[in-house]
């Protein structure tokens, strides 16, 4: 019997021992991502829960209208997503809203809109990421339009400020592999009828310089008649000293278009130019924007661009 006490005894000492001490730790909450002005695009993660503003959480559970599908097909989401089907199925859809939202005034009437990077995928490899607008309607939070970004791009930063969406994101090169995009880039867009104009784009050399054109006169939105004298400069030259000039109306249909000579020191140094474009007689009382753009010899892609908006007298 002493034995028997004795073996009891010593399992209840093992059995004790076996229990831990204290309760597993609870995994901390993911980092939030800060995407209210340049520059705030760190992550961290905060001791207590974030609050989400009402318009976030509102936009994130509104509907939205699919950029790659065929018909316009408009979506309810719910939580920041909406899921049809399943992967592999001929009608799967997944559409995502990324943490990446930001509200400001972009049409200057003091009423603030919203500009959020939605993803979509078909089931496939692609995630196609948009940049999305929404607006209040009858206090409704209600899409308007967006703008494809590029498939699987690296989000760096999304913010509005003096009537402008400024986005920085690393997106795909020429013959890059989707994996993995390499080319950064940065640009404003502005939200005019409903639509959004890309106003002007950055790219960045291997080595992190900027390249970068800056259209000095005329001024936005001044008055011009048959010509523009067009002045600005660049933070490279572009190969052969060559950019070239377009003009569309305010639905982006191209009416004409040219090249602009650029004056640098040497390959590749800061630049300027100074021309005059036509724009003939068949303009007159027409809102136009002007782009320069700096394209690639290599594979036509976009390098650089700044415009203008003008109005012809």
């Amino acid at each position: 019997m002493a034995t028997r006490d004795s073996l009891i005894v010593l399992l209840l000492f093992l059995l004790i021992g076996c229990r831990p001490a204290t309760p597993p730790p609870v995994p901390s909450a993911d980092p939030i991502q800060t995407t209210d002005g340049p520059g705030n695009g760190a992550t961290s993660s905060p001791a207590t829960p974030t609050t989400v503003p009402d318009q976030v959480e509102e936009i994130r559970n509104a509907q939205y209208q699919l950029g790659t599908a065929e018909g316009s097909q408009v979506v309810q989401l719910t939580d920041g997503t909406f899921e049809q089907g399943t992967p592999g199925a001929e009608d799967f859809i997944s559409v995502q809203v990324t943490e990446f939202v930001t509200i400001g005034d972009l049409d200057a009437d003091g009423t603030e809109e919203a500009a959020a990077l939605i993803s979509e995928n078909y089931g496939g490899t692609g995630v196609f990421v948009f940049l999305a607008v929404f607006s209040q309607v009858d206090g409704t939070w209600t899409f308007q339009t967006s703008s494809m970004v590029d498939d699987r791009p690296e989000l760096r930063e999304l913010s509005i400020a003096n009537n402008e969406i400024f986005l920085d994101a690393v997106i795909h090169g020429a013959d890059e592999p989707m994996c993995c995009p390499t080319l950064r880039t940065m640009r404003h867009y502005r939200f005019v009828d409903n639509l959004l104009d890309m106003i002007d784009y950055t790219t960045f050399t291997p080595d992190g310089q900027p390249r970068t054109i800056t259209i000095e006169s005329p001024a936005n939105g001044a008055e011009v008649f048959t010509t523009v004298p067009i002045k600005g400069k660049v933070a490279i030259a572009p190969f052969e000293n060559n950019l070239v000039y377009r003009i569309v109306d305010l639905s982006g249909i191209e009416l004409s278009a040219g090249p602009i000579a650029v004056t640098a020191p040497d390959l590749g140094a800061p630049g300027t130019f100074d021309a005059i474009i036509p724009l003939g007689n068949n303009l007159s009382g027409a809102i136009i924007r002007i782009e320069v753009q700096d394209i690639s010899a290599a594979d036509g892609s976009l390098l650089a661009m700044d415009s203008v908006e003008l109005v012809v007298k």
